[in-house]
């Protein structure tokens, strides 16, 4: 563990477990990073910090919801931070917070408030002015991580719809709609994850809690409402992921149609050719075109005639060679320009 002890207006970082008991038992103000799980710590949590037991089971184990939970002493707070890892997943990263009268724990084993870390060591005002202020600051930064992420995910999932309407239908379709399903799974956990965190986030903007002061709580609630701001853009990603799914089904259900009308047509074209094959093809002794020296060619003729026409027919109907629907194909598969900002 490492702890930031403020002495005197300057900040000292120690990774000495007694000096941090002993600035923890003179009511210095203190920022305590856990590390990893060791006998030093469990002294720290257990016999001098006399936290709950169910409190450092969480601070160690790594759970998938959010909690908040108030005690005589102190406060436990278990929020998510986000990271993304590739296109399309993302890490979810857990922090655990003790928030105590003249102390703050934090257990943030991927560093995601490093940038707290680095504002401290340039100025030591948020541990001056209470750990609650350093509480919000910690805050603050892992929800401002999501923005980025979520902000990428708007860029992918407009991609995604681009490649519903190239590839639905397909041989390079199952690839997308594998990814669409994995943006579903996606956003359902950050959903389920988000919801929870905003019922915690807002119980601290109430300022229900001794260990928040009156002056802190506008500063919390300016917390909740970004976080609020990233439930919403993943509420209308939700649905924007389920209408790229309606859109691909629709587009394949859409290609397989036009093969069907492909197939009906050929058929269509080539029956009343079989028609007039079949009629003389017939072995009956009495048949007066089979004698003529200009039967063969007549009965050619006669099937290119009914094929054209049946063509002619079908183009004049709209059904094949549509100039409309290609111009329509070539607009929506043409890549969208966006306009210059009027001044």
């Amino acid at each position: 563990m490492e702890g930031r002890i403020l002495e005197q207006g300057s900040l000292r970082v120690s990774r000495d477990p007694v000096e941090i008991q002993d600035a923890i038992a003179q009511r210095k103000p203190i920022w305590v990073e856990l590390q990893q799980q060791d006998h030093a710590c469990d002294m720290l949590l257990s016999r001098q910090l006399q936290l709950h037991s169910l409190t450092i089971e969480d601070i160690w184990a790594t759970r998938s919801h959010p909690k908040l939970e108030r005690y005589d002493e102190y406060l436990y707070i278990r929020i998510h931070g986000i990271a993304a890892t590739r296109a399309g997943v993302v890490e979810l990263i857990e922090l655990d917070i003790v928030l105590g009268s003249n102390y703050v724990i934090t257990h943030d084993p991927k560093g995601l408030v490093n940038e707290v870390r680095d504002e401290l060591e340039r100025s030591t005002r948020l541990l001056a002015k209470g750990p609650a202020w350093l509480t919000h600051a910690i805050l603050d930064t892992a929800v401002d991580r999501y923005l980025p992420v979520v902000d990428d995910l708007d860029s992918q999932i407009e991609d995604l719809e681009n490649e519903v309407l190239r590839k639905a239908g397909t041989r390079e379709g199952p690839p997308v709609l594998r990814k669409i399903l994995g943006f579903k799974r996606l956003l359902l956990t950050l959903r389920r994850v988000s919801i929870h965190q905003r019922e915690i986030l807002l119980r601290l903007a109430r300022g229900e809690f001794e260990a928040i002061p009156r002056e802190a709580a506008p500063f919390y609630r300016d917390v909740y409402d970004h976080f609020l701001r990233v439930n919403d853009l993943i509420e209308s990603y939700r649905d924007l992921v389920t209408g790229a799914l309606d859109a691909y089904l629709s587009v394949q259900s859409n290609r397989m149609n036009e093969v069907m009308k492909t197939l009906t047509l050929i058929s269509t074209i080539m029956l009343p050719i079989t028609f007039v094959a079949g009629v003389y093809g017939m072995n009956f002794e009495h048949m007066p075109e089979l004698r003529t020296a200009w039967g063969y060619p007549s009965a050619l003729t006669l099937m290119a005639v009914i094929a054209l026409s049946t063509l002619l027919w079908f183009r004049h109907k709209g059904w094949i060679g549509s100039r409309e629907l290609d111009a329509l194909g070539e607009d929506s598969a043409a890549p969208r320009h966006s306009q210059p900002p009027k001044h």
